[in-house]
């Protein structure tokens, strides 16, 4: 940090990204970033679902790394949880899948069914 100004402006950043949380009408994607899942090459699909939101300009979208997701041989794992808190949890990600995720199921509204461990109301 160099000023008070980029301090505020990463303040306001952070606010932004954390108010996200609790908008109803846009998807959150939750990368499983445990040591089983970094170890499975969580890393890439992380950065694979941010690229692609962000080449596809998708402002409701939110993409943060969680712990543990509990199913170690399921890794790399994402929940995706969409615009009426409905819960999808993929599983065996790669970044190819990553991508269809967001081609599919964030920008069509079509959960890919072979992908997913399991689905629940939020």
């Amino acid at each position: 940090m160099k000023s008070l100004d980029e301090l505020k402006k990463l303040r306001d950043e952070s606010l932004k990204k954390m108010q996200m949380r609790y908008v109803k009408d846009g998807f959150r994607i939750q990368v499983g970033m445990g040591t089983c899942g970094i170890a499975s090459g969580a890393k890439p699909i992380l950065s694979t679902f941010l690229e692609e939101v962000e080449r596809r300009g998708l402002g409701n979208v939110s993409v943060t790394q969680v712990g543990c997701m509990g199913e170690c041989s399921y890794e790399p794992m994402a929940e995706l949880i969409d615009e009426q808190g409905q819960s999808f949890v993929y599983c065996n990600l790669t970044e190819t899948t990553a991508k269809e995720i967001i081609e599919r199921h964030v920008v069509n509204h079509e959960p890919i069914q072979r992908l997913l461990l399991t689905t629940k109301k939020g």
